[in-house]
């Protein structure tokens, strides 16, 4: 199972709302969530070496959402399930939603990427394992699965670590997993008529109900232009006259 989200495309310039609560998207661009991209790969592979049989590719969110189903399946997801809900769709909220599917679907191993680049949380895959009381590994580099044990290389400051955990588990994507296969024009053409299970968050009793409030965004300082230095003595005068020296 590999959860993915809808996200702005990340090399656009988003505005801010006028009433600095939120993000201006109309017009933009909306796309895969990049490291969710990386585990719908993932997982694919996994498939393509015979550890699994299926990929199953899963998203919450509005109806407009439904594109990045299509295009997980245009990677090679083998089916789609869409949560369906009109609430913004925060980290607690999308954990709950995933472990409701997992609960349906049972799978043995839970893909997504580490963070979404919109809210930069990082946050769902480890309240997914938390909810699912089941181990994980995040922000993984490499994963290889045995004998019901997934060894997964992890990125740390130091370099990096290797875990070992068994299946069921939760697993992170970094984005040195893989590198994402472009989708084939007919695999393209193949997901537009694929069918997408569906499941009303209501209807099935899943709370998604925001919990956070955002209280201000604001856009980061311009950078200053900066001054060329021609000598050591102007750079010490420099910076005596900002203070920075006595």
């Amino acid at each position: 199972m590999v959860a993915v989200k809808r996200v702005a495309d990340p090399n656009a310039r988003v505005p801010i709302a006028a009433d600095g609560l939120g993000f201006d998207l109309a017009g933009v661009r909306m796309t895969l969530n990049p490291y969710d991209e990386i585990a719908v790969d993932e997982a694919v592979r996994l498939r393509e070496r015979g550890v699994a049989t299926e990929v199953v590719a899963v998203t919450v969110g509005d109806s407009a959402c439904e594109d990045v189903l299509r295009s997980a399946m245009a990677i090679g997801a083998s089916r789609a399930i869409h949560i369906v809900t009109n609430h913004e769709v925060q980290p607690l909220a999308a954990a709950h939603a995933l472990a409701f599917v997992a609960a349906e679907e049972q799978p043995n191993l839970v893909l997504m990427g580490k963070q979404s680049v919109d809210g930069e949380s990082n946050q769902t895959g480890q309240m997914l394992a938390g909810l699912l009381d089941w181990p994980q590994a995040t922000f993984a580099s490499r994963i290889a699965i045995d004998n019901g044990t997934a060894t997964v290389d992890r990125e740390v400051d130091a370099g990096l670590e290797t875990l070992s955990v068994d299946l069921p588990a939760v697993v992170t994507a970094d984005l040195r997993l893989n590198v994402p296969r472009y989708p084939t024009l007919p695999n393209l053409l193949r997901a537009r008529k694929l069918p997408i299970e569906t499941r009303d968050a209501v209807s099935v009793g899943l709370d998604l109900a925001p919990r956070l409030r955002i209280t201000q965004i604001t856009a980061p300082e311009r950078k200053r232009a900066g001054v060329r230095i021609e000598s050591a003595e102007q750079l010490f005068a420099h910076l005596a006259e900002r203070g920075v020296l006595e």
